[in-house]
């Protein structure tokens, strides 16, 4: 199984070279191997998909090697952080952290200034800054439904007119104050 993989990875990065798009999802990677930058070291790409892996962790190395990405989809894995050095891809619009293990949203994200979408549904996230989130002025979507979102947190966002948030509806009958 593992050289099916190996061969996997390299031919969906033989496809990138001519698309642009680098689409690792459903590689059972448990971390990104260093072939993939070597393989991709003189491709530009603009879109990275890594999602339904079991990654626990994106490497620095990622967005120092992939800076003109403007999509990052790293959906259903294991992910509760991301590297400071995202911030150095000026030009994402849309970044997908769905169905991980964030518990809050991570302060990198808050320093995205060209990002439209934010994808962010199904994890553990509590908190969120609601003022940092909509100081980022190209922001028009994000999705926060399936968190447990603090009755706070919920309220401010629900209160956001400028940018389209999801949030899971809550219960009436459990909205009530002891």
């Amino acid at each position: 199984m593992a050289g099916e993989g190996v061969t996997k990875v390299v031919k969906r990065c033989d496809q990138a070279k001519e698309s642009g798009k680098l689409d690792l999802s459903e590689c059972e990677l448990v971390h990104i191997p260093d072939a993939v930058y070597m393989l991709m070291r003189d491709t530009v790409l603009d879109i990275c998909n890594l999602s339904a892996n079991v990654l626990r962790r994106i490497p620095a190395k990622l967005a120092t090697k992939f800076p003109n990405l403007t999509e990052l989809h790293l959906s259903n894995n294991q992910l509760s952080s991301l590297p400071e050095e995202l911030r150095h891809v000026a030009g994402l619009t849309l970044l997908d952290i769905s169905h991980n293990h964030f518990e809050a949203l991570p302060q990198v994200i808050y320093r995205l200034e060209a990002l439209r979408k934010l994808r962010a549904e199904d994890n553990n996230i509590k908190e969120v800054n609601v003022t940092r989130l909509k100081a980022i002025s190209s922001l028009t979507e994000v999705n926060f439904q399936e968190n447990p979102l603090t009755d706070e947190v919920h309220h401010q966002l629900l209160e956001i007119r400028v940018i389209n948030i999801l949030v899971t509806p809550r219960d009436p009958e459990l909205d009530t104050v002891d």
